[in-house]
């Protein structure tokens, strides 16, 4: 059996969350009129402020763990 590095488990569960994310973020957006593609220009609702901010956070958390790779 193959072992999986720690750090691409943790790679595929924050992606896998992002994805989660993303699309409930989206549908969220959706159901209140708004267009996802504009989440940066518009005033958001407390629920979809906090989606966002965890989406963000994500991202970061990615990148980093990213640039930590490449090095």
């Amino acid at each position: 059996m193959i072992a999986m590095s720690p750090i691409n488990t943790e790679d595929e569960i924050l992606r896998e969350k992002l994805r989660t994310l993303d699309a409930e973020f989206d549908r969220e957006m959706r159901a209140r009129g708004f267009d996802p593609a504009q989440a940066e220009n518009v005033a958001l609702p407390s629920h979809l402020a906090a989606l966002y901010v965890e989406r963000e956070q994500i991202r970061a958390e990615l990148e980093q763990l990213t640039r930590g790779e490449n090095q």
